[in-house]
């Protein structure tokens, strides 16, 4: 498979004219392989783990991403000052946020995943229900007792930060219950009923391997160790563990629309708690670092990348998604 803007040949010539064709070859190579340099980025959590391999894997090829991993909010504002090359966010940007950025924004999905209920008692499977899934972070189900298992207190952990882990957990519990969107509703931050807060994805599954009955929400990758990560009900009812397969149905069922900003709180189908997350791109004014950038998206974006997503705990892009995300990309100017 060709990565973008590498061109490798393997072909022994012989003669003038296999010459001339390597030569050509070579200059191209040499040309694309002079795109090195080092890009800033921060935002979401959600998906920092598979950002982190694959700018590794750039790495070697002369681009070095150094990506902060803050949750989206944070992000989202660095990238709104200007102070990264781009941004990453788990909930796309509105257009009153867009009309904050005077170079414009293009909103890329490069890889999609399942968000987790994930908790720490190893003498329960949980199977939720969407009454019982919104009454444990309403507060008024507080013991595993209620949900058909042995008695202990359920200690609830969630986002200390701005997230969009947190914007589309709690956009699916606003889908699911009413209760739950009158009182608190869907945000990157809410006033959570009960619990104690951390920072990052990361933060989130560490503290809940600290506390035994902790439940919390996290992004598939980050359900490890002690933690198990719960069945829910999907919008026909049935109860369905968070997997590559599950999450791909669901996902499938999304449009995206024109603008690859879409999604859909509370599928019928597969696992009901997945999203797309988006690097946010300036449109405009991106002068010499735009090749490193269209280097490393095109890269993200590629069959290789893409194919480490489930190993990872995430989902690869649909080849339909991808086609229009590089088109997206076609988009960005210097």
């Amino acid at each position: 498979m060709r990565r973008p803007f590498m061109i490798r040949s393997s072909l022994t010539l012989i003669g003038v004219a296999a010459g001339l064709s390597l030569a050509a070859c070579t200059s191209t190579e040499n040309s694309n392989s002079n795109i090195e340099g080092t890009l800033s980025a921060a935002g979401a959590s959600f998906p920092a783990a598979i950002y982190q391999r694959w700018f590794s894997d750039l790495a070697p090829q002369g681009i070095e991403v150094n990506y902060q991993s803050v949750g989206s909010g944070a992000g989202v504002r660095q990238f709104t000052a200007g102070t990264v090359d781009f941004g990453a966010s788990d909930k796309p940007m509105k257009p009153e946020a867009i009309d904050k950025v005077s170079r414009g924004v293009v909103q890329i999905p490069m890889t999609a995943g399942a968000i987790a209920v994930a908790y720490n008692n190893s003498d329960c499977e949980l199977k939720l229900t969407q009454d019982q899934l919104s009454g444990i972070f309403l507060g008024s189900i507080k013991n595993y007792s209620e949900l058909g298992c042995d008695p202990k207190a359920i200690k609830i952990v969630h986002r200390s930060d701005g997230s969009g882990t947190t914007y589309n957990f709690t956009k699916h519990l606003s889908a699911i219950s009413s209760e739950w969107k009158d009182n608190v509703g869907a945000d990157k931050s809410v006033q959570w009923p009960s619990g104690i807060g951390a920072k990052g994805n990361e933060g989130v599954s560490a503290q809940l391997q600290q506390i035994d009955g902790g439940i919390g929400y996290v992004e598939l990758a980050y359900v490890k160790g002690d933690l198990q990560a719960a069945a829910v009900q999907n919008g026909s009812g049935k109860q369905v563990l968070p997997t590559n397969k599950t999450a791909s149905e669901a996902l499938g069922s999304i449009d995206l629309g024109p603008d690859l900003i879409g999604g859909n709180p509370n599928p019928m189908g597969g696992y009901p708690i997945v999203t797309f997350t988006w690097v946010l791109a300036y449109a405009n004014e991106n002068a010499e670092k735009l090749p490193l950038l269209q280097k490393t998206f095109n890269y993200m974006l590629s069959d290789e990348a893409q194919s480490k997503a489930p190993e990872l705990g995430y989902v690869s892009l649909p080849p339909e998604v991808i086609n229009k995300a590089k088109e997206a990309i076609s988009t960005i100017k210097e």
